[in-house]
């Protein structure tokens, strides 16, 4: 009867966590989401949403580490500071995996398609689960 007990125990435990997984992946999937639409409507600031909103978040891209989300947003804006720059933008993830507890990192590619010429890369982000939100902490795309 404890073997019965210990295993019916065992099952629920491991179905709510998958439970959990499921739901903190579509969370994160959203937020991937927001930012595509929000870049595509050329509101970078509504893109930066999906960041977290700290000067301890990091940045690295081709010109190195920005620490930030204000430095993170004003790069953005230099980069991309019109509708012919920021064109359209398409995620393709390839692996949300679980690091901890309210912890996860994405790996992916993005593709931008835009009147300045295409960009097209790979990026590894780490979200994090702050005050109920999914945000991400740190973001290298390359």
């Amino acid at each position: 009867m404890k073997k019965i007990f210990l295993l019916c125990l065992l099952t629920i435990s491991i179905t709510v966590t998958s439970q959990t997984q499921v739901k903190d992946e579509e969370a994160i999937r959203a937020v991937l989401k927001m930012q595509q639409d929000a870049w595509n409507q050329n509101d970078l600031e509504d893109f930066m949403q999906g960041y977290w909103k700290s000067d301890s978040l990091k940045f690295y891209g081709s010109k190195g580490i920005t620490s930030g989300w204000e430095k993170t947003l004003e790069n953005y804006k230099k980069g991309y500071p019109s509708k012919e720059y920021t064109g359209t933008l398409s995620f393709t993830i390839e692996t949300i995996t679980k690091i901890e507890e309210n912890s996860y990192y994405v790996m992916g590619q993005f593709h931008l398609v835009r009147d300045t010429g295409n960009a097209n890369g790979v990026f590894l982000i780490i979200f994090r689960k702050i005050e109920g939100e999914w945000k991400i902490i740190a973001d290298l795309s390359c």
